[in-house]
């Protein structure tokens, strides 16, 4: 079994907010949602490699809207340096990055950031054990 894509909620119309968050900050690609479904607002963005699908996130609109505090995808980069890279790209785009639990995933290194609607998404990299850290 695998992953196909996860699903965030969006406010309706936030379409140029979650264009500015997950393309321009992560640096996904949207992608076009299927005739039958883009009535309902909302947007699909997708990272991917050599035909491979790696990550696809769906903004749907939700009315009434509520952020995801808590409930939020993972994503994978490769290393370290790009998480490192990713996380300055997208606090150049505006968005805060938060280090605070950077080494308290053993065996990943991560960040924590929010998008446009305040809905809480997790980056994380392959890392090294740290001594001393929790």
């Amino acid at each position: 079994m695998h992953l196909h894509h996860v699903q965030i909620a969006m406010p309706a119309g936030g379409e140029a907010e979650a264009r500015r968050f997950y393309a321009e900050a992560l640096g996904l690609v949207e992608v076009d949602k299927p005739p039958a479904l883009r009535g309902r607002g909302g947007c699909w963005f997708r990272s991917g490699e050599d035909g491979a699908v790696p990550a696809e996130i769906h903004l749907g609109v939700e009315d009434p809207f509520a952020p995801a505090r808590k409930a939020h995808p993972g994503l994978l980069v490769g290393d370290s340096s790009s998480l490192e890279q990713l996380a300055a790209r997208v606090e150049r785009a505006g968005f805060e990055v938060d280090w605070s639990e950077r080494h308290s995933f053993e065996g990943y290194e991560r960040f924590h950031c929010r998008d446009g609607f305040d809905n809480r998404i997790e980056v994380m990299a392959p890392g090294q054990e740290r001594s001393g850290r929790a």
